[in-house]
């Protein structure tokens, strides 16, 4: 299975303080959602600096160059995103037609990948 994941590295969680701390909630539930549902993820560009997207419009832009098939796009939390689906609705629904699911951890929290499908 193969998959992407979004990271936003301005967004504080309402729990945490910091945004240092909201980063690493994201990155360490998503790595680990990705390590117990053996998802391969992969780099549409290889001059990103990163494993993870943390622009949207640049995420469009590499799916829409490539035209890859991607079984999963994992977002930490809608709340992550909703600036960009709120902005542009349009680009969001397109983006998210390259790919089977999109995850958002937050609402499937312990269960496996393939029981939310």
């Amino acid at each position: 299975m193969k998959g992407i994941y979004f990271i936003n590295e301005k967004w504080i969680m309402n729990d945490y303080k910091t945004l240092d701390e909201s980063l690493e909630i994201q990155k360490e539930s998503i790595s680990s959602f990705i390590s117990t549902n053996s998802i391969e993820t992969i780099k549409l560009n290889p001059y990103q600096l990163n494993d993870y997207y943390t622009i949207p419009h640049a995420l469009y832009y590499d799916l829409k160059q490539t035209k890859p098939q991607i079984d999963c796009l994992i977002i930490y939390s809608e709340k992550v995103i909703e600036d960009f689906i709120e902005s542009y609705p349009a680009r969001w629904l397109v983006l998210k037609s390259f790919f089977n699911k999109v995850v958002f951890l937050d609402e499937v929290q312990s269960y496996h990948y393939q029981d939310i499908v």
